[in-house]
This record gives C-alpha cells, structure tokens and sequence, in this order.
C-alpha cells in the first residue's frame, strides 16, 4: 500500500486506522466480558429457580391422593416461558411440569448440576434422597438473543461516534497544521530576490528548527548576495577617479600632439576609456537596484522626476528627439525617486541609443502610472525580445552599450512588484521597440495632455 504524500492526510488516515482498530478491540473485549458475565447470571437464574420450585413442588407431590399422576400447570395469564422445568420420580415419570415445558427436551436425570444438549442450557437437583428431581432448561436460542442485543447496543453507538471521531480527528489535524501552511503561503508569497527572515514564532516546536534552519540558510544566502553586491558597487566606485584621471590625460595628450596617429590613438583610449566608465555607472546602478529600499513611506508626483531625467538627457541629444506625455494630474507613487531616476533614464538612453537616430523617441505616462518608452527601428525578434533582461545581453552585439540597462530596469521593476514589458513591434505598428513599466501608484485619472518636445 502506497501511502499518500500529503503529511495532513497520513495523519489523519494513521490515527483514524489507530482508533478504529482499538475501538473495535475494545467492543469485542466487552462483548467477550459481558457475555461471560451473562452467562454466569443465566445459570444463577436456573440454580435459583430449581432451588426454589423443588421445595414446593416435594410438598405439593407427597400431598397428593393420586400418586404417579402427571400433572401441568396451567399459566396466569399468557406469557413467554423462557425458563422450563419438569420433576420427576425415581423412575423418570413426570409429575409435575411447567405449562410450556416440552419432555422431549429434557435428557433423563443423571445427578445435580449444569448440563447442555443442542438446544438447551440445563439445571438439575434432587430432593427426598433423589427419589424426586427437577430438571430447568432454557433455550440457548434465548441467551443468544441476548447476546446479539447487548452487541448491538455496544456496536450501534460506534457506527455514529466512529466517523465523528474520525472528522474530528481530520479537524483536528488540519487546525494542528495551519501554522505549517500559513508559513508555505508566506514563503510562496515572496518574491525571487526577498531573502528576509520568514516570520515562524507560531509554528509547531517539532517544526520550528526546520524553520529555523531555512532562515538560517536565507540569511547566509543574503550576505553572500549583499557581499556580491557591495564587492561589484566598491569597485565600480573605486574605479571612477582614474578611469576619470586617465580620461583626462587622453584628453590632455591629444590637445598637445600634432601627429594625427598619435591624436587617433589618444582618441580611442579616451573612447574606450569613456564606455569603461559607463560600464562602471552601470555596475553601480545595478546594485543600487538590486540591494536597497526601492518603495518610500511617503508618495511623490513622479511627473517631475520624470520631465527632470528628459531635461537632463534632451541637453545632450539631437533636438526634438524626446518627446514627452505627461497627464495633467499628479501621479503619486512611493517608488524611491533615485530609482525611478535611474529606471527613466537607462530606458531613455536606451531607446535613443539603439532607436532610429533620425526618429523620436516617445516618453509617455500615463495617469495610472505606466511609464512607456518607445522608439523607431526595425522590429526585434521575439527570441531577442526574451534575452534582452539578462545582463550584458544586446540585440545587436555591434551596438555600443553595456547590456545592463535593460537588466537594470528589470531589477528595479521586479523590486517595486511589476515586470518590464518589452514588445517590438510597437503595439499597432510594423516596427519599432517598446518598454513599458506600470509603477506603484494611487490612479488618479487624468488624461495626457499633448506633447512637448524637448528640449
């Protein structure tokens, strides 16, 4: 037999078998007990009744005036005889018997005592030196009447007591183990990076150490990560004053010669340096969103951090190029502003730097806080579409960029509990790149008013 896998139901079916097969036992036992109680008391009647009708039936025998005659009681009043009885005399002639008594089945007189034929329990005792005896019988058919009615009584009550002691061992169960499942539910619950200790103060104390070694195990896991994370923004930080310094030098070494090979070598080590740099932002972002509080206490319109990113890009892109949507409403959100900075602008510069560069591209939010960046250009493949989330992923690998700003906006957007949408085609178009982000907000309605272009 194959047990269930379900810890509630192998309960609930042990404990269930357990007591059934217990409650049995002990019926069984009493039924074994009761009968032999009854038939102790069945004899004691017998005894007693032969004990007490010999007497008289002696008294009544030795007065009468016709000797040798059978005589036959006749009843009160309609009744069953349960217990029947005949005397006789020294030679096995009948001479008193009960009104139902049949002579048939009374063996003949061989002593007192207790006796038994197929069909009878019997009693027997004798008076005046055996010459005159008295034989009780009781149908066994009469005990076993008996029997079956006090098995009934003993066995009808467990027929309604069994299968309510079997539900309530199952509630029982199931309320036993509802810490267990509301502590599965808080652990389903959480999102791919929450590493946070799983609140089990009110779990079973023979589950609590399981508990207490996930949480352990959650903790180490989380300054293995948070170690991660600090090592690549230490480094990346660290890496800033002499990707700065040597920047400069490129610079200073190019405005000083006049041999165009050394003015186009020293501007390779500037570009290069340059994209170093980026990267080196990047790495920083990236663990800036993977490692701190991305959600305020407090809301704030993020139309303003918004048109501040756009302002801030539009100084250093080609005019017109950003285009902006905002709704005339304030839209409240408790995103982290620096993290919604860093959310708008790696969408932006992505759009710009892998869009058409002779097409706009369109920042759009509406009033129900979804941010949505679109740009023109051929159509992406839904296979590159996929793989565009994971770090240093490109879709054009010839493409200048680092391959994390998507990833880094995936983080932040996993992070405040939405996802990244990336669709190419644009929704209603044959081509073109879409990135929409729905934030956290209160949704207000309010309709976006028309578009500025910037700067």
């Amino acid at each position: 037999m194959m047990w269930p896998s379900s810890l509630q139901v192998r309960l609930g079916l042990s404990l269930g078998l357990v007591l059934t097969i217990l409650w049995l036992a002990a019926a069984t036992v009493t039924a074994v007990i009761v009968r032999g109680e009854m038939d102790e008391v069945f004899d004691s009647a017998l005894r007693e009744t032969a004990e007490r009708i010999l007497p008289l039936a002696v008294t009544d025998i030795v007065g009468r005036e016709d000797q040798g005659v059978t005589q036959r009681l006749a009843p009160i009043r309609e009744h069953d005889e349960f217990f029947t009885y005949i005397v006789r005399d020294a030679e096995g002639r009948i001479l008193l018997q009960s009104h139902a008594a049949d002579p048939a089945v009374f063996p003949p007189y061989d002593g007192p005592g207790f006796g038994q034929n197929a069909t009878h329990r019997l009693y027997s005792d004798a008076a005046l030196q055996g010459t005159i005896s008295i034989t009780v019988a009781e149908p066994l058919t009469h005990r076993a009447s008996v029997a079956r009615e006090i098995q009934m009584s003993l066995g009808l009550p467990l027929l309604v007591v069994l299968p309510l002691a079997l539900a309530s061992i199952i509630l029982a169960v199931r309320f036993s183990l509802a810490p267990l499942h509301r502590f599965r539910t808080r652990l389903e619950a959480r999102g791919v990076r929450d590493l946070s200790e799983v609140p089990a103060a009110d779990l079973p104390t023979e589950i609590g150490p399981l508990a207490a070694t996930l949480n352990s195990l959650l903790a180490r896991l989380r300054d293995a990560f948070e170690a991660e994370r600090s090592f690549a923004a230490n480094a990346a930080h660290e890496l800033r004053t002499p990707l700065a310094g040597a920047i400069a030098q490129a610079q200073r070494l190019r405005s000083e010669t006049k041999d165009p090979t050394i003015d186009a070598r020293a501007a390779e080590i500037e570009a290069t340096l340059k994209r170093l740099a980026r990267l080196s932002e990047r790495l920083l972002q990236l663990a800036r969103a993977e490692g701190g509080r991305l959600r305020m206490d407090q809301s704030a319109d993020v139309r303003t951090i918004t048109r501040v990113v756009v302002e801030d890009i539009a100084r250093s892109t080609e005019n017109g190029r950003l285009m902006l949507n905002l709704p005339d409403t304030p839209v409240l959100s408790d995103i982290d502003p620096d993290a919604l900075g860093i959310l708008c602008r790696n969408l932006m510069e992505n759009a710009l730097r892998h869009g058409a560069q002779n097409a706009p591209v369109e920042v759009t939010l509406t009033s129900d806080g979804q941010l949505i960046v679109a740009n023109e250009g051929p159509a992406v493949a839904t296979q590159t579409l996929e793989r565009l989330t994971g770090r240093f992923e490109r879709a054009d690998a010839k493409t200048d960029g680092s391959g994390l700003g998507l990833a880094i906006v995936s983080a932040i957007a996993e992070r405040i509990e939405t996802s990244l949408l990336l669709q190419s085609p644009r929704p209603g178009e044959t081509s073109g790149f879409q990135a929409s982000v729905r934030l956290p907000t209160d949704a207000p309605n309010a309709h976006v008013k028309d578009r500025e272009h910037w700067p």
